[in-house]
């Protein structure tokens, strides 16, 4: 499932900067200035008392967990709901409402809940509540977009803080997959009371947070939970204020309105360094960006030798050092470092123009080709860099920018051409498992594949499904070999997380981003 995401004035940008810049013949247009100063949004930081306001790129689609499918609703949602497993600080799976789970035969996962967990309204969170939540989001009806539990055929419950999973086949990372999207609990009763339409408007969870207003594209807005289970949020109130851009989100930052700015782009966080009161985090990441290059259509992209070609022109480590600020990591093949599967032993590509240029005329284009390059104008500086790396090679790639909104739908449509030849595209691994980054856009019969290879399809299958770990292991690392051989995509870097904040808040996020607020503080 692909979560997708994505100036100012100030202190100039360094000039190690600018001459990265002009040697990598990198075009890369200029931020837009933010409004700075001007006031936007709520109000100043010392009026705000015990709120803590926080911006992302976008608004959620809504407030029904199982009717979305990407990181900016999953990002407010978790403050309302809790799931069964979560990944913690240290990046390794832990408890939530499950206290305990084991395989205790090849397709049965048993659960074990904590006991006293009550949703807003009262009603208990049980092993009945768990049974319906994940059937609810099985059902067709729901039509939820989430995938990951594409394996669970049936939840019984055993006791009444006992259920059991069952699935088609051995899902060794189920536990994982329960840790976010799929984990999400909800309540039967009131679900069956309002119906969905209503639950969507006056959403109630177990999670560390109450919902007490939803304005779209403007606010929404939390009050802390005071008898959740882990005990009371140290802040009094939660909110989100979508940001449909870098200036209007560091606007908000520096009049005042938001406290923490998330998912900013290195770009746009740079133009800040050096404000007073304005600080900038950066956190290693999971989130992993890539080329989708079309293998189907009529076109250049079928040959091989073009796909490598593009491989070898795309100087990753100087869009990382030109673009990025050095706030990435060079990716080999697709999965990230920290994620169960990655290759160490795999080495990237080599950046070269000869070799680019040779195979690009050994495929019988010797004068390079034309294409496209659709991206979502959040990235657009990096699509721009990526576009005059490759025409050095004399790939000609016109950059086509679509707002988040119509990326989003295109992207999971099932017109697999429907962005074009070559797409940018970014993954957040959250269950920090190569299958996540790799299970809807390499296995043929995929959402998102441009690829059908049956040795492909065999490796998937095998890292899927296998019980053992070292089975898991190989078929990953051969996956990737042939990934890098083939080249269906593009593999580019893992961004590191960053946040610009005032001097307000204190909160430490995990490597996925997800930004579940219940540990953050305030000072007031």
């Amino acid at each position: 499932m692909e979560r997708i995401h994505g100036g100012s004035s100030g202190p100039p940008v360094g000039r190690s900067r600018r001459s990265v810049l002009r040697a990598g013949a990198l075009t890369v247009p200029a931020l837009a200035a933010p409004a700075l100063l001007t006031g936007c949004g709520g109000p100043p930081a010392q009026a705000a008392g015990n709120v803590l306001r926080v911006s992302q790129t976008g608004d959620p689609k809504t407030m029904d967990p199982h009717k979305q499918g990407d990181m900016t609703s999953m990002n407010a949602l978790i403050n309302l709901f809790d799931t069964l497993t979560t990944l913690g600080r240290d990046n390794t799976l832990q408890p939530r409402i499950a206290l305990t789970w084991k395989a205790i035969e090849p397709k049965v996962w048993r659960f074990t809940l904590r006991r006293g967990v009550t949703f807003h309204n009262g009603e208990a969170c049980d092993a009945e509540a768990v049974r319906y939540s994940i059937k609810r989001l099985l059902d067709p009806a729901t039509k939820s977009p989430i995938v990951e539990l594409r394996y669970v055929q049936d939840v019984t419950v055993v006791d009444r803080y006992t259920v059991d999973v069952h699935t088609s086949v051995h899902d060794p990372i189920l536990p994982a997959k329960l840790s976010l999207f799929g984990g999400v609990v909800v309540p039967p009763k009131y679900l069956k009371e309002v119906g969905d339409e209503r639950f969507a408007a006056r959403p109630v969870g177990t999670g560390p947070f109450v919902f007490k207003h939803w304005q779209r594209d403007h606010e929404l807005r939390l009050a802390a939970y005071a008898h959740h289970w882990q005990g009371r949020p140290h802040v009094d109130e939660l909110v989100f204020v979508p940001a449909p851009n870098s200036s209007s989100a560091l606007a908000a930052l520096q009049s005042g309105g938001v406290d923490i700015v998330a998912g900013m782009t290195p770009d746009a966080a740079q133009q800040l360094d050096g404000y007073p009161d304005v600080r900038i985090d950066h956190h290693t990441g999971i989130r992993t960006s890539y080329l989708s290059l079309d293998t189907l259509s009529d076109g250049p992209l079928r040959d091989r030798r073009v796909r490598q070609a593009l491989n070898h022109a795309v100087d990753v480590p100087l869009l990382i050092k030109a673009v990025l600020g050095g706030k990435a990591t060079e990716v080999p093949a697709m999965i990230p470092r920290g994620a169960f599967g990655f290759d160490p032993t795999l080495k990237p590509y080599e950046r070269s123009l000869t070799k680019a240029r040779a195979l690009l005329a050994d495929a019988g284009h010797p004068d390079g080709i034309s294409t496209t390059l659709t991206a979502s104008n959040v990235d657009a500086n990096v699509a721009e860099a990526i576009s005059g790396l490759l025409a050095r090679a004399g790939v000609r790639a016109r950059v086509n920018l679509l707002d988040p909104g119509t990326y989003a739908q295109r992207l999971t449509s099932d017109n697999h051409g429907a962005l074009g030849p070559m797409y940018l595209a970014a993954s957040t691994v959250w269950t920090l498992d190569g299958e996540s980054m790799l299970q809807s856009n390499v296995r043929s019969d995929r959402r998102q594949s441009r690829w059908h290879d049956k040795r492909a399809n065999r490796l998937v299958d095998r890292e899927e499904l296998s019980v053992e770990p070292a089975v898991r292991r190989r078929a990953f690392a051969d996956l990737q070999q042939l990934i890098k051989d083939e080249a269906p995509f593009v593999s580019l870097y893992q961004i590191d997380n960053i946040y610009v904040r005032n001097n307000r808040p204190s909160w430490t996020p995990g490597a996925a981003g997800v930004l579940d607020m219940a540990s953050a503080k305030v000072a007031v």
